[in-house]
């Protein structure tokens, strides 16, 4: 027999709007948290570096709908912006690459709220953050920060690493795509870990 959706009264919309503007402060607050303890990895320039911040985007993203996602990123680089040593381009980079991330895994997830959904959505997520961050590099983030570091200096941090890397191109693909991945990989097998225990929290459910 096919279930009729419960329609929501005002009150209950007001219930839920609210909590979900108090949770997306509180998951917010933790990326922007996140996203200070930043740090550096081996065989990565030092001006690349990892963090979890997508975790609770991530989080956002498959209990409250990609676009809770999309505003965790933007509140966490708004936040995070204030103490910048890149002169912002380092945040625009983060949102940009953390919407090309958690956006795609909601999107998913809302058409397959399941285990499997979770999975598949945190897997092509981070493939898309991956591929997308090489043209978003080459195409935006780069040529602004060329600004504070000129290009042949960029590109011979990562020579230093790689003596056989030519161009940013070849940079871009061989360092910044496979740890993008990787990046989103982690927050992704964190976030599915924890997501059942924390999803009745998320949506103020008793089960």
């Amino acid at each position: 027999m096919k279930q009729t959706k419960k329609i929501e009264s005002p009150s209950e919309k007001r219930v839920n709007h609210t909590r979900r503007m108090v949770m997306t402060a509180i998951l917010s607050a933790l990326s922007s948290v996140l996203m200070f303890f930043s740090f550096n990895v081996p065989l990565m320039p030092s001006f690349i570096k990892m963090d979890l911040s997508e975790l609770p985007a991530l989080i956002a993203a498959f209990s409250m709908g990609p676009v809770y996602g999309a505003i965790v990123c933007l509140v966490k680089n708004l936040v995070n912006v204030f103490s910048t040593t890149t002169g912002g381009v380092g945040e625009l980079s983060n949102f940009m690459l953390g919407v090309f991330f958690v956006v795609p895994a909601g999107i998913i997830y809302k058409m397959r709220p399941k285990f499997s959904g979770a999975v598949i959505g945190s897997i092509v997520g981070a493939a898309m953050m991956a591929v997308l961050s090489v043209f978003s590099n080459y195409y935006v983030v780069y040529p602004i920060y060329t600004a504070f570091m000129p290009m042949d200096a960029i590109i011979g941090m990562y020579q230093a690493i790689n003596p056989s890397v030519r161009n940013l191109w070849q940079c871009l693909l061989l360092f910044n795509m496979p740890f993008t991945f990787i990046k989103g990989m982690v927050s992704a097998v964190i976030t599915i870990a924890v997501y059942k225990k924390l999803t009745p929290l998320i949506n103020g459910k008793d089960n």
